[in-house]
C-alpha cells in the first residue's frame, strides 16, 4: 500500500487559541468546499485551533473527503467538527465560535447573526472572498462593513498575490514535502500503479488536464496525437471529459484509458485533496480550473495553464490578465508573451495549437520560473498565517 507523504509541521509562532466557525455552501460540486476544507485543516492542524465546518451538501463534500459520512449530521473528521448546514435549521442553542467565517459570501442564517450579536463576547466576523489578482482588491482587503441592524461588523478578507492582500493558502511543510516527492521516483511509480498507469519514461510528456468544457482542449489533444514524443494525459473525472471522448472517439469512465497515435488518455477517479496534489506534483505540465486547483498548481512548482471560470461580458479575462501581470514578472519577454497567448487561447477556446507551439519553445524558462514562483508567494506568509494575524489585530 502506498504511503502518502506526511507534511512536516514546523513550530508555529505563539498565537491565541482561537475557535472557528466556517460556513460554506457547495458550488460546482467541490469548488468552494475545496478551499473551505483546506482552510479548516490548516487552522486545526497547523495552529491547533478548534474548527467547526458547516456545509450544506455533505454528499459532494465526501468526494474530496472520503472519511466523511454524508448521512451523519455531525461528525469529527481529521480533527475537525463537521456539521450539516440544514436550510431551515433554527440554530437553537447555537453558541458562536470566537471567529465566524462566511466563505465566499454565503449568506449566514438570521439566527446565526442574532446569536453572534447576543454573545457575551461578539465574534470576529469574516467574509472570505474569492481569489483575485486585480488591483482593486488591495483597497478592499480588510475593509469593515457594519451590520445595518445589529451591533456587528463584518470584515472582508481577500486572497491575493501581494503583501496588501490575504495571500494564498499553504499548509506548513508543503513545499519541502513536494520537493522530496518530486525527487522520489519509487514513490511516484507506486502512485501511478494505484491507477494502473505505467511509470513515467524520460522521453514522455505527462500532463494533467482538469478543465471546464473547452473546444481548445479538442484542438490540443488532436495535436498531441501527432506528437514526436509519447503524451500521457491524466484527466480527472469532470466536464472536459466530453471533449476528450470526442477526440478519442469513444466514451470513457474513471479507471479507463485509450490511445490514439502518440496520445494516451488515462481517466482518473475523483480523489481526495492529498492525492490530487500528488498528481500535480508528478506531471510535467498541469491544466487546472477554478480556484482551488489553480492555487495547488502554483505550489506544485510545475508549469500550468489556468482555465478561469467563464463570466458574462468576458469579465473573467480581466481577472486572467491581472494574474498574468503578476505571474509573468521576472520571466523573459518571449516566454511571457507565449504564456499570455496560450492562456488567452485556452480561455477563448480557439487558437491553442499555434499558441502551444510557441510555448513549447520556452519550456526551460517556464519550468525555472515555476520552481521559483512559490518562494515569492510565501515571502510574507500564507493566507492562514495572515488570517490569524488579522484576527489577533482585531482582538487587541
Amino acid at each position: 500500500m502506498l504511503r502518502l507523504p506526511s507534511f512536516h509541521h514546523a513550530a508555529m509562532p505563539q498565537t491565541a487559541r482561537l475557535s472557528w466557525d466556517i460556513f460554506c455552501t457547495v458550488i460546482d460540486n467541490y469548488g468552494d468546499i475545496g478551499v473551505a476544507w483546506r482552510l479548516a485543516r490548516r487552522l486545526a492542524h497547523d495552529f491547533g485551533h478548534p474548527v467547526r465546518l458547516w456545509v450544506d451538501d455533505l454528499a459532494s463534500f465526501a468526494r474530496i473527503a472520503p472519511l466523511l459520512d454524508p448521512a451523519s449530521p455531525q461528525q469529527l473528521v481529521d480533527d475537525i467538527d463537521i456539521r450539516r448546514w440544514e436550510p431551515h435549521d433554527s440554530f437553537a442553542g447555537y453558541q458562536p465560535a470566537r471567529v465566524v467565517i462566511e466563505a465566499f459570501g454565503c449568506r449566514l442564517p438570521d439566527a446565526v447573526e442574532q446569536a453572534m450579536a447576543g454573545a457575551d463576547i461578539r465574534p470576529v466576523w469574516i467574509n472570505l472572498e474569492y481569489l483575485s489578482a486585480e488591483d482593486w482588491v488591495e483597497g478592499c482587503h480588510g475593509m469593515a462593513s457594519p451590520h445595518p441592524r445589529l451591533p456587528l461588523t463584518k470584515y472582508f478578507f481577500f486572497p491575493g498575490f501581494t503583501n496588501r492582500t490575504g495571500g494564498l493558502l499553504c499548509e506548513d511543510g508543503l513545499i519541502a514535502t513536494r520537493q522530496r516527492w518530486q525527487q522520489d521516483k519509487l514513490a511516484q511509480r507506486a502512485f501511478w500503479q494505484m491507477f494502473d498507469i505505467p511509470e513515467k519514461q524520460p522521453e514522455e510528456w505527462r500532463i494533467s488536464l482538469f478543465a471546464y468544457e473547452n473546444p481548445a482542449a479538442r484542438e490540443l489533444l488532436e495535436y498531441w496525437t501527432g506528437s514526436p514524443l509519447p503524451v500521457h494525459c491524466m484527466v480527472p473525472e469532470g466536464k472536459v471529459l466530453a471533449d476528450v471522448e470526442a477526440v478519442l472517439g469513444r466514451p470513457l469512465q474513471a479507471g479507463q484509458h485509450a490511445t490514439r497515435g502518440a496520445l494516451t488518455v488515462h481517466v482518473l477517479p475523483m480523489t481526495d485533496q492529498d492525492s490530487y496534489d500528488l498528481t500535480l506534483w508528478s506531471c510535467d505540465i498541469n491544466f487546472v480550473r477554478g480556484e482551488d486547483s489553480f492555487v495547488r498548481a502554483q505550489w506544485a512548482g510545475r508549469p500550468f495553464i489556468w482555465h478561469i471560470y467563464p463570466q458574462d461580458d468576458a469579465a473573467h479575462m480581466v481577472k486572467l490578465d491581472a494574474f498574468l501581470s503578476h505571474y509573468c514578472r521576472g520571466i523573459d519577454a518571449e516566454t511571457a508573451s507565449a504564456l499570455q497567448a496560450a492562456s488567452h487561447a485556452w480561455n477563448h477556446g480557439q487558437g491553442m495549437v499555434a499558441a502551444w507551439q510557441q510555448l513549447e519553445k520556452c519550456l526551460p524558462q517556464w519550468h525555472q520560473h515555476s520552481r521559483n514562483w512559490p518562494d515569492k508567494l510565501l515571502e510574507q506568509g500564507d493566507l492562514g498565517m495572515r488570517l490569524v494575524q488579522f484576527i489577533e489585530n482585531q482582538l487587541e
